[in-house]
């Protein structure tokens, strides 16, 4: 069928696109592919650092070329738990890069803001000497 139509299954019933539904993905379904995206982007954590969540607003979004229907915008925040010492600003842009692109393919939402919240840091044992004065 072309023309953005669609048989509703009775002969000669015709719905136009315009006229059917659209898919609603719920908060908590973008909110747990954020953490899982915040997961991989990670990696490993030590055993006492606590899982990424992930909270997420999902809000009507206009067009930018001026469309007739708006899409659906999700605004994802991440809370998450990093080791240290690491480059927590590349980590950080690690997480953003990766939830925001898994949840546009996953949902095909606008993510126009990923925000980091970093929880705690967790040291890592270091293989040298003890930093401090030698007694």
């Amino acid at each position: 069928m072309s023309g953005g139509t669609v048989a509703t299954g009775r002969r000669g019933s015709v719905v136009p696109a315009a006229e059917r539904g659209a898919t609603r993905i719920a908060d908590r379904v973008v909110a747990k592919i954020a953490s899982q995206a915040a997961r991989e982007a990670v990696g490993a954590l030590p055993p006492d650092a606590a899982p990424p969540h992930a909270t997420v607003v999902v809000r009507p979004h206009a067009h930018p070329g001026g469309g007739t229907a708006p899409s659906r915008a999700a605004y994802v925040r991440v809370h998450l738990d990093l080791d240290y010492p690491c480059d927590i600003g590349a980590r950080c842009h690690a997480v953003r890069r990766n939830v925001a692109e898994r949840v546009r393919t996953g949902t095909s939402m606008e993510v126009p803001e990923v925000a980091v919240q970093v929880e705690h840091l967790h040291l890592t044992a270091t293989a040298g000497p003890a930093p401090g004065r030698p007694r």
